[in-house]
């Protein structure tokens, strides 16, 4: 079982020639808007690949909570957890440009009221799996989580994005560490390489996973580190690629798989929700994964 405790918004996207600089007004191509937010894509991506998922978190009495929410529960994400707080569901304003890349202003919302309570009872229906976490919700919140699931052994994935000053102090927390290659650089005070890596894993005993776009991912536990490349493609859209790879890298843990698979299973999967526009729509299953991770293997 995978639980995800995290974030909900609700995703407005613009589709942009090009990214907007301070003080640029620009004329958008195209709107769209959708559920999004770390927490509800990383469950999302994890109920695609085939594990049994469950998410905590809060979202307003709105009308934006019912956008939020329809994709998760059409896919048979367990929902029940979820709580309607006095405050408007978390919103995020997403800016695609013509190459894919995109820039992202979040405001918190009702996420901002995911609180200690709301983490002892995700820890606690994570016995039996991983709890898997981000950074859209309070520290305290996800710095309770950690503790709580430490003392009653429970099994932990962090993703440190969106990252911030206390990152650091909540990595050292978790069993396993999902960062982007710049938030390894800061969580490393811009050492890299595969000897940074094998001595942060040494040092706090724990898996450090680093995805690195199109140069694919690098992995370092305290026995082993090795390298996996991503499939060559165009991307269309890369929001929500990193939350893809996490719920996956997490539910094919939880699937029994080693790291090495869980890795090159996610890879393909983050690579393939590249190809279409959507935080959530572009999540694949894992079916269409696995065929195109055979399709990739030399024959």
């Amino acid at each position: 079982m995978i639980v995800v405790l995290g974030s909900i918004n609700l995703d407005i996207q613009f589709e942009v020639e090009n990214l907007p600089l301070a003080g640029e007004t620009l004329h958008a191509r195209g709107r769209s808007h959708f559920g999004g937010g770390k927490g509800a894509n990383q469950v999302l991506a994890a109920k695609r690949a085939g594990a049994d998922a469950v998410l905590f978190g809060a979202v307003g009495d709105d009308e934006a909570a019912k956008i939020a929410l329809r994709g998760l529960v059409e896919a048979g994400v367990t929902i029940s957890d979820v709580a309607s707080v006095q405050e408007d569901t978390g919103l995020a304003n997403i800016y695609v440009d013509r190459l894919g890349e995109n820039c992202i202003v979040v405001a918190a919302g009702a996420n901002g009221l995911v609180d200690a309570d709301m983490a002892a009872a995700a820890v606690a229906s994570a016995k039996e799996g991983f709890l898997v976490l981000q950074q859209e919700i309070p520290f305290e919140t996800n710095n309770a989580a950690l503790a709580h699931a430490r003392r009653h052994d429970v099994r932990t994935v962090l993703n440190v994005s969106p990252f911030d000053e206390r990152s650091a102090e909540l990595s050292r927390l978790a069993d396993v560490v999902i960062a982007n290659q710049h938030e390894w650089a800061r969580l490393s005070n811009g050492f890299d390489g595969p000897d940074a890596m094998r001595e942060w894993s040494r040092r706090n005993s724990q898996t450090l996973v680093v995805t690195r776009g199109a140069a694919g991912v690098a992995v370092s536990a305290p026995q082993e580190y090795f390298e996996v490349a991503a499939p060559a493609i165009r991307p269309i859209d890369t929001v929500g690629a990193g939350d893809t790879f996490c719920g996956y890298f997490a539910a094919e843990l939880d699937r029994g798989s080693t790291l090495r698979e869980a890795a090159e299973i996610a890879v393909v999967a983050a690579s393939i929700a590249c190809l279409q526009a959507g935080a959530q729509k572009s999540i694949p299953l894992r079916s269409d994964v696995v065929r195109a991770l055979a399709q990739s293997r030399p024959s």
